[in-house]
Order: C-alpha cells, then sequence, then structure tokens
C-alpha cells in the first residue's frame, strides 16, 4: 500500500468497512476470496501474492 501511495481509507472504501480493513491490515483476519479479487481487479496487485498464506494474530481470550 505505502508504494502505492494508499491508505487504510483506500482499503477500507475497497472492502466496504473501516472495521474488515484494520482487521486484515493487523493481520486478525485473512483475506477472503472476494477480498483478493477486488484487490486484483482494482488495485492491480498480482493475485498470486494476495493468495500466499500467512498467520494470523489469535483472538485474545
Amino acid at each position: 500500500m505505502e508504494m502505492s501511495g494508499r491508505t487504510q481509507k483506500d482499503l477500507a472504501e475497497l472492502f466496504g468497512s473501516r472495521s474488515r480493513a484494520s482487521e486484515v491490515l493487523n493481520k486478525k483476519r485473512a483475506l477472503t476470496i472476494e477480498m483478493i479479487h477486488k484487490l486484483h481487479k482494482e488495485w492491480d496487485i498480482p493475485a498470486d501474492c494476495l493468495i500466499q498464506p500467512y498467520h494470523l494474530v489469535p483472538k485474545a481470550a
């Protein structure tokens, strides 16, 4: 996002939710297929980069 000059607000507009964007950026929620598709289509991010597995932050008990 930094390289393209995009902000969390831009991501929230793409996802339709500020909290959803925050959860994804803080690795509390994984990207869905729909999110990957939007990022690929709208921001021209290669889909193969978006489907790589990554660890989520465990939820507090």
